[in-house]
């Protein structure tokens, strides 16, 4: 068990790492916005009420940390992450990582930002609320796909 902790901590701080410093590549290169991570932060606050759904989070209540949460809880989510693929491969899957099983995980996490974070902040379904919705899928995607577990569990091993 200590293993199995150990490697979904170390494969997921280190993809979602990677994801961060893909969007920092972007925002650099690219002029693509930065996440706003204190309304993330500021969503993930307001999960204990329970409120899970806000018309606009930038109206929503501000907590003071927000930022420090939404980063608590972006890692969090990358070893929770990190942890399923763990779970769903071949046990001896983190020696010898291939790439199909994390390319699915990072595809299929994708879901939760479409049908949980971006509804639950206002954005609608997939972004649907925002007029850059397609670019904002097209960088959800990419992100995910290059979300890092693959190169991340290759450190690793």
């Amino acid at each position: 068990m200590i293993e199995f902790l150990s490697r979904a901590v170390l494969i997921g701080v280190g993809a979602t790492a990677l994801l961060d410093l893909w969007a920092l590549l972007l925002q650099r290169f690219f002029k693509v916005p930065a996440p706003n991570w204190g309304l993330v932060g500021r969503w993930f606050c307001h999960l204990t009420k329970p409120r899970v759904f806000h018309d606009d989070i930038a109206l929503a209540r501000a907590y003071p940390f927000e930022r420090a949460v939404s980063w608590i809880g972006h890692y969090a989510i990358g070893i929770v992450y990190a942890g399923a693929l763990l779970v769903f491969t071949r046990p001896d899957w983190a020696s010898a990582p291939t790439l199909a099983p994390a390319l699915a995980v990072g595809i299929i996490t994708v879901g939760a930002g479409w049908f949980l974070l971006q509804p639950g902040m206002g954005a609608g379904i997939a972004a649907s609320k925002r007029p850059n919705a397609k670019q904002i899928r097209a960088l959800n995607i990419a992100g995910h796909m290059v979300f890092g577990l693959y190169a991340s569990a290759l450190l690793v091993r």
